[in-house]
């Protein structure tokens, strides 16, 4: 297997991902309206995706966001997606994703790399729990819905 920067290249299958990652949340397929955001995302460089590719497949992929701490006025990155095909999970993929993510992290310079799951997504916990994620309790996270 191996893990590296997504290219233009791989928009179609990367797409294909993308939208069963949108759909094990409970959204409707839209590969094409994720074509069209992953392609946005990357022509305006407003993101940075990792691929696990096995055999010429692509099989997961890890989307980060950039962002910033004022109070130690660092970088800090969002990882936003984490994906891995069912045909493949338990084989270490997501593991070795979050490794180019961390990997990445450091390379530039970051303060970390800060991520949400859901209460029960008990699986995901484990993994960062695993890999040295740090569990926050003294702050709230907030969401104001617009639309």
């Amino acid at each position: 297997m191996i893990v590296r920067k997504a290219k233009p290249s791989d928009l179609e299958a990367l797409s294909q991902l993308f939208d069963a990652y949108r759909q094990f949340y409970q959204q409707s397929s839209d590969l094409a309206g994720a074509r069209n955001f992953l392609s946005a995302r990357m022509e305006q460089q407003e993101s940075v995706v990792f691929v696990a590719e096995n055999h010429g497949q692509l099989v997961g992929f890890t989307q980060l966001y950039p962002s910033f701490s004022s109070v130690t006025m660092q970088r800090l990155w969002i990882l936003n997606d984490l994906f891995v095909d069912s045909n493949v999970r338990k084989h270490g993929v997501a593991q070795a994703l979050m490794a180019a993510a961390k990997e990445f992290a450091e390379q530039t310079g970051s303060k970390g790399i800060i991520l949400e799951t859901d209460l029960d997504n008990i699986q995901a916990q484990a993994l960062y729990d695993k890999i040295g994620y740090e569990k926050q309790t003294a702050t709230y996270h907030y969401f104001l819905p617009i639309n």
